[in-house]
């Protein structure tokens, strides 16, 4: 045990000496609001409102009042869209130990910019909108201005153009030094709106599932007894009728559904069979429904785009290329403009993509198989879905590249599904506010991987093991709970902003959490975090307080950390720092981090701005763990070596 413990102690010995050297001989400048100016807001960090929000918001001429604050311990100017996100913002737990205190604040100014309201009581300007001092500033709230996503305050810098805008609009004329008082926070990652936005997304689903289920639609042709052939069936079928599929095999040469019809099989014993050159089935009808059969013969070129030559894609841009790659090659089935279609009890082999979705909004692929083969960076995409919001529901994918690949697919639901083998079980690409929740992932580069500025996404539910990276998002107003990450190499990339991580299990990983490099805005409460290699990670950035209110994370169970039993950890945790990172496996390291030692390091740290941790802290850390069932059945399934505490 000495062996062990004595390294840490040398270490903070060595430490905090340089720090109390440091400490004497560091001045750090904070400045002052006179030293400072505004900057284009768009080279601030910003925060509040999405950019694809904002894009929205001005492209209706719309204006938005914004916030400039310079901090004494981050490095960038930040920005805020909306006084009420700056309020949010400050509120936050850990604020301070994250940027410090503010050096200067500047608001936009609408004195002298002829500010009005549309009919919908929508905020304009027909001037320039600059920027002034805010504590020289006074601000208008409660009145009738909102913008698309709420009510605003209105900031002047004259008292009497404020006035005006009062009399001609309403509210309360406020000093800015009683904003944090009188404007409602507007926080993107608030819990109750997130679990409403889950509830509202499977809604949407069940009746889209609802609509599509197969209707009451006539036999008008049996294959092999009205028709000789599936195309000649389809070809002569009425519209809103059913062509039957007896058992055995039914070959076309790339057959297209322009009316809206059911084609039936009678399940693993009716096979559509393709030529191997090109997409099997085309369907571009509305209402179309095909169920109960198999389909393999599908050509093998994945990507469209390798066929092309280079005058043709010349002048592209990369989303452009990511389309024609992805969406234009062969496939099994192809929906093309096929709204509220339903693909059922389908079962896929393919060397190229299994189904493509382009537009067909309201679409529903379920309760099907797709095996793609040529491995997951040979093959290619189980399901392609792009434009376009569908429901892919209680479906496994195997092999290739990706289990579902989403681009501009807003909204989009994706649920009970099984992903195996893959480079990425679901990817995500410029894909925001879609629902993935209960599916589950096994043996590949990632599970989920969400990338390309989306926002709004909620991840429920899932459970991914036995991969690389468990859970990777990016983007903002993300909300990731009640998951299970374990026995991956990373169990989440932390790499959004804005958003909340809560109630997830994570177990067994080589790294629990990584943190990216963004402005730390991310909130993280109520996770289980035990039976790791390392708790968390992060990479340089500022401080990352991983705490809402009262409430942090469970960490696993440490001998001594609560003695007035109240729940919570005696002190701070910080599970990326060179002790408390090590509580977990080295004998005497909880007594090395209570140590006057450590908390000298620790004090000289908070004190002095140039040397302020980077890192992840846990300010208020459970002592048990927040869903202690799952962990339990992970204990029992012999999924980490040390997860109940």
């Amino acid at each position: 045990m000495v062996g062990r413990t004595l390294p840490l102690t040398a270490f903070a010995t060595v430490f905090v000496a340089a720090l109390v050297v440091l400490s004497v001989t560091l001045v750090v400048p904070v400045g002052a609001a006179d030293d400072v100016e505004p900057v284009p807001f768009e080279d601030t960090f910003r925060l509040g409102l999405t950019d694809e929000t904002v894009r929205q918001t001005e492209a209706q001429g719309l204006s938005i009042p914004r916030v400039e604050v310079y901090y004494s311990a981050y490095e960038y100017v930040v920005g805020f869209n909306s006084v009420g996100s700056y309020v949010a913002e400050q509120g936050r737990t850990g604020h301070e130990q994250r940027f410090g205190q503010p050096v200067a604040a500047f608001v936009s100014d609408y004195a002298g910019a002829n500010a009005s309201l549309t009919d919908e009581g929508y905020l304009t300007a027909e001037g320039e909108v600059g920027f002034a001092p805010a504590q020289e500033s006074v601000v208008v709230v409660d009145s009738r201005a909102r913008l698309p996503s709420g009510p605003v305050a209105v900031p002047f810098s004259d008292r009497d153009a404020a006035a005006a805008f009062v009399d001609a609009y309403g509210g309360e004329i406020v000093p800015w030094s009683a904003v944090t008082d009188r404007v409602p926070a507007r926080d993107p990652a608030s819990a109750s709106a997130l679990r409403g936005a889950v509830e509202n997304r499977s809604a949407w689903a069940n009746d889209a599932v609802a609509a599509t289920a197969e209707r009451e639609r006539p036999t008008s042709i049996v294959v092999g007894e009205d028709a000789e052939s599936l195309d000649a069936a389809v070809a002569a079928a009425p519209p809103n009728t059913t062509v039957e599929l007896p058992p055995g095999t039914y070959r076309t040469d790339g057959l297209v559904v322009n009316k809206s019809l059911t084609i039936a099989g009678a399940g693993n014993e009716t096979t559509i069979r393709g030529d191997g050159n090109g997409t099997v089935l085309t369907i571009a009808a509305a209402r179309t429904t095909l169920t109960d059969l198999r389909i393999d013969g599908v050509g093998d070129v994945g990507s469209r785009r390798s066929m092309l030559n280079a005058t043709e894609i010349e002048g592209l841009n990369w989303s452009q290329n990511v389309e024609l790659a992805y969406g234009r090659g062969d496939a099994a089935v192809r929906l093309l403009d096929a709204e509220r279609s339903r693909i059922e009890d389908v079962s896929i082999e393919t060397p190229a993509s299994g189904i493509v979705v382009l537009g067909s909004r309201g679409s529903v692929i379920r309760e099907s198989t797709v095996t793609v083969s040529g491995g997951s960076q040979d093959g290619f995409m189980g399901l392609v879905a792009m434009y376009e919001p569908i429901v892919v529901e209680r479906s496994q994918f195997t092999g290739g590249r990706d289990g579902v690949y989403t681009h501009r697919a807003d909204g989009l639901v994706v649920r009970d599904n099984a992903f195996t083998d893959h480079r990425f079980g679901i990817h995500e690409m410029y894909t925001s506010d879609s629902l993935l929740r209960n599916n589950t992932a096994r043996d590949s580069n990632a599970g989920i991987f969400l990338m390309t500025r989306p926002s709004g996404n909620l991840l429920v539910d899932n459970d991914v093991r036995d991969s690389r990276v468990g859970i990777s998002t990016a983007g903002s107003r993300s909300y990731v709970a009640g998951n299970v990450v374990a026995d991956n190499g990373r169990g989440f990339n932390v790499y959004s902003s804005q958003s909340l991580y809560t109630h997830n299990t994570v177990v067994g990983n080589d790294v629990g959490l990584r943190a990216g490099d963004a402005l730390a805005t991310n909130l993280l409460t109520d996770n289980d975090v035990v039976g790791n290699g390392q708790a968390a990670t992060a990479s340089i950035g500022p401080l990352r307080v991983w705490t809402v209110g009262d409430s942090g994370n469970y960490w696993g169970a440490v001998p001594g950390t609560d003695t007035d039993a109240d729940g919570h950890y005696e002190r701070a945790f910080r599970p990326t720092g060179s002790v408390d990172g090590r509580v977990q496996t080295t004998p005497g390291a909880w007594t090395l981090a209570r140590s006057p030692a450590v908390d000298l390091v620790r004090t000289v740290q908070e004190t002095v701005p140039g040397l302020r941790a980077t890192g992840v802290v846990d300010v208020a850390p459970r002592t048990t763990p927040a869903r202690p069932e799952t962990l339990a059945e992970l204990r029992d399934s012999g999924n980490a070596t040390e997860v109940a505490g």
